[in-house]
């Protein structure tokens, strides 16, 4: 039987917590947990994309790990924990963990270095992760633009649950809303197929979306709650405006680099999870003072998430 944690929500991807040299902060998870608690998420995705996975050792997101097993707790929360990369017997270390500290499921991308040349050979890496945390539901991460990697998702459905019993569903971040369609008609409801793609968010409702899984869910959650509820009440001119706000967020971050400046918000919201680590590049106290003004003129002092 597959096994599902039905990821029909939003569900943020966090941040890794850095001090200023760029260390690892795990201290700082009790309090990133009870923020994202307080503001209304239930789900978290950890060290993915937005947790900058591949700037990450495997001590450093064993340490994560274990340090959101009593931080979640505390706060009511489902961990989803992030477990792919280019070395496989990594991934696999990180699956058994994750699957030893009760994880509601893990989810891996694919390599991106040696890339798998098929399809069949894609579900082969992750079946091999899958393997490792028998009792852990697992969800395919499907990102092509960072992976350079791009199959049919509804042929992975088909094909890959005869490889990976614990199969869940596709985290979809995957901006074309043709083959999500296609997908969400092979998963019915047997599979959750949560959208990655923030400011697509009302697009992929309309698709068929029943959740989502992102990094402006950090500090914007009610934005979005509110953008779901409109949809679902079929007021789509509020929806359509809500959707507007959030993509003119989204631009404001990414014009001084997005992930930068996503870490220096939740600095000002009292949630110190400290810079980005190279490649990226942190914007300097002005840039921030110029995009908080900003945010506050979209509307950020009602729809962003609240200091504890």
């Amino acid at each position: 039987m597959t096994l599902r944690p039905a990821l029909q929500e939003l569900v943020a991807a966090t941040h890794s917590p850095f001090h200023e040299d760029g260390s690892l902060a795990p201290e700082v998870v009790p309090l990133q947990a009870a923020f994202l608690a307080a503001n209304g998420i239930r789900t978290v995705f950890i060290t993915g994309s937005t947790g900058e996975s591949h700037s990450l050792s495997c001590a450093e997101k064993l340490s994560l790990y274990q340090a959101w097993v009593p931080a979640a707790k505390a706060s009511g929360l489902r961990v989803i924990a992030h477990v792919g990369g280019n070395c496989l017997e990594d991934a696999k270390v990180l699956a058994r963990a994750a699957g030893t500290h009760g994880f509601a499921a893990i989810s891996a991308l694919s390599p991106s270095y040696y890339k798998p040349a098929s399809l069949a050979a894609l579900i082969d890496c992750c079946a091999a992760i899958a393997a490792e945390a028998p009792g852990t539901p697992f969800f395919y991460y499907d990102i092509p633009a960072l992976t350079g990697v791009s199959f049919p998702m509804e042929r992975f459905l088909l094909d890959a649950p005869a490889r990976i019993p614990t199969l869940a569903g596709i985290k979809f971040t995957n901006p074309d809303l043709v083959s999500y369609r296609r997908t969400l008609d092979v998963a019915g409801d047997r599979f959750d197929i949560p959208w990655g793609v923030d400011e697509m968010l009302l697009a992929a409702l309309a698709t068929g979306a029943r959740g989502g899984v992102g990094s402006t869910y950090n500090w914007a959650p009610g934005l979005y709650h509110a953008l779901i509820a409109a949809f679902e009440g079929g007021n789509l001119e509020e929806a359509r405006r809500l959707q507007d706000i959030s993509i003119a967020m989204i631009d404001a971050m990414a014009s001084i680099g997005f992930l930068g400046a996503a870490k220096a918000l939740m600095l000002r919201l009292g949630v110190p999870v400290g810079p980005v680590r190279l490649p990226f590049g942190n914007p300097d106290a002005r840039q921030v003072d110029a995009l908080i003004r900003r945010l506050d003129e979209l509307g950020f002092q009602e729809w962003g998430a609240k200091a504890g």
